[in-house]
């Protein structure tokens, strides 16, 4: 792509960030989402063999300011180094943890929870698997009663709950899409089997060695690190997981234009979806509806939460590279990490931007690692769960912890597995074509697990491989 045609594709928005030759149909559809798709602020970062082929950002990291402002969490332009809170794209990364503690031989998928959590087996549970949590297959998808949203930031309260009530199904039969209580069940299996919360061990064990920006739970105001809140008072500080000021986007729900015909989604959901979820009554809207009333999420102490179900915040370069690393090693950074042939997106001229934004791609921690073995990543997709779900009211596939590609969820690719977020992000991978995607946005639309804005992306990368 010329620097000419990148700056006149621009008008309607200031894209930055760069691409690989060959990958300019994925600029113009992330450029098209702001056009004509409602998005207001996100970037998008896919890698290819470990090495950034795609890395765009633009529009407002704080879409729709309050009365009372954006509170510190920013405004203005989305940056190269902008993070948001991806919702249940955070489940990728958790899920990993469990697999990551069963390639170390420290938890067993095919053991029953209440191995490590003896209160667990209450109430007909005590065959409920590892295995059973991770797919979806457990039961548990709501509480019977709602938490409060300090009591789901406690730490102790959602564990609880679930350790006491009974399933609703027989674990291991049906599925059900688990919103609130996936996060929930594998924080406590994480620190009863390992002494250490799930976000502490994943920046530890992960972030810190890949160099992510990938956070469960910012600093508390204040405080210069991290407090997993179900720790003991007495407890040692837990390591600072991120910096003292994150440059972060704020969340807001914005209006969600109709798809076309021609983006290959329904226009409209199902009858039976749009019941569902109007139905205070139904199992979806219990399971959606565990945390009342719905926390803010752009508050300090629900950033400070963590939740391991939906609190991520993270890079779409962080993002993408977690998922590179899951799928084979990660190139030295300093040979060529971003391939051969990338111009920038928004041409000569484009200020400060771009050029910070191909600095920082260039100074990328290397590692050489890669996360999972041939036999975890094999475990991690494997289908585990498939046809009609319970929650979401249509046919989704699982593997452990993470989703699999389906018409409902779409991906790359039919191996492709990974985790859309509830208003619009998504990040996966595509091991066959070694190929990584993030997208991170503030937007919220009314998606659930297929949206028009990464669909469009998806399909464009599709056509490039």
């Amino acid at each position: 792509m010329s620097a000419q045609n990148a700056g006149n594709a621009d008008d309607a928005v200031d894209v930055q960030g760069e691409v690989a030759d060959g990958y300019e149909p994925v600029r113009e559809a992330f450029a098209e989402n702001f056009r004509t798709r409602g998005e207001t602020g996100a970037a998008l970062t896919v890698h290819r063999e470990g090495r950034i082929v795609v890395d765009l950002w633009g529009g407002s990291r704080n879409p729709a300011p309050d009365a009372e402002g954006d509170r510190g969490t920013g405004s203005g332009a989305w940056q190269s180094g902008t993070a948001a809170v991806v919702r249940s794209a955070s489940k990728g990364p958790a899920a990993a943890v469990l697999h990551l503690l069963h390639q170390r031989g420290q938890l067993d998928l095919d053991a029953p929870v209440a191995t490590y959590w003896p209160q667990f087996k209450a109430n007909g549970k005590d065959r409920l698997l590892v295995r059973h949590v991770l797919a979806h297959r457990g039961g548990l998808p709501a509480l019977e009663a709602p938490l409060t949203p300090e009591q789901a930031f406690d730490g102790v309260s959602g564990p609880s709950a679930l350790a006491a009530q009974a399933p609703l199904w027989e674990p291991g039969t049906e599925h059900g899409y688990h919103p609130h209580t996936f996060g929930w069940l594998l924080g406590e299996l994480v620190q009863r089997a390992t002494g250490r919360p799930l976000g502490r061990w994943f920046a530890e064990e992960v972030a810190r060695p890949l160099g992510l920006d990938i956070w469960f739970g910012l600093p508390r105001p204040g405080t210069g690190a991290a407090e997993h809140p179900s720790e003991a008072p007495a407890s040692p500080p837990a390591p600072a997981a991120a910096p003292a000021a994150v440059d972060l986007a704020r969340l807001a729900d914005v209006p969600t234009p109709e798809p076309s015909a021609a983006s290959g989604l329904r226009v409209r959901p199902k009858r039976a979806v749009t019941e569902a979820y109007g139905d205070h009554a139904s199992l979806t809207r219990r399971a959606f509806d565990s945390i009342g009333p719905r926390p803010d999420e752009n508050a300090p102490e629900c950033l400070a939460a963590g939740l391991p179900g939906s609190g991520a915040i993270a890079t779409a370069r962080s993002l993408s590279r977690f998922y590179a690393a899951l799928i084979g090693p990660l190139p030295d950074a300093s040979r060529a990490p971003v391939a051969e042939g990338a111009v920038p997106a928004a041409g000569p001229g484009a200020g400060p931007g771009a050029g910070e934004g191909r600095r920082t791609v260039r100074s990328v921690q290397a590692s050489g690692k890669r996360l999972f073995t041939p036999a975890t990543l094999t475990q991690a997709r494997s289908q585990e769960s498939s046809g009609p779900d319970r929650v979401l009211v249509v046919n989704s596939r699982f593997g452990l912890g993470f989703m699999l590609h389906s018409p409902s969820a779409p991906m790359l690719a039919p191996g492709s597995f990974g985790h859309p977020g509830r208003g619009g992000s998504l990040a996966f991978a595509d091991p066959e074509s070694g190929t990584a995607v993030a997208y991170v946005t503030a937007a919220m639309q009314r998606s659930v697990t297929s949206d028009p804005r990464t669909h469009a992306v998806v399909r464009a990368l599709r056509a490039c491989l």
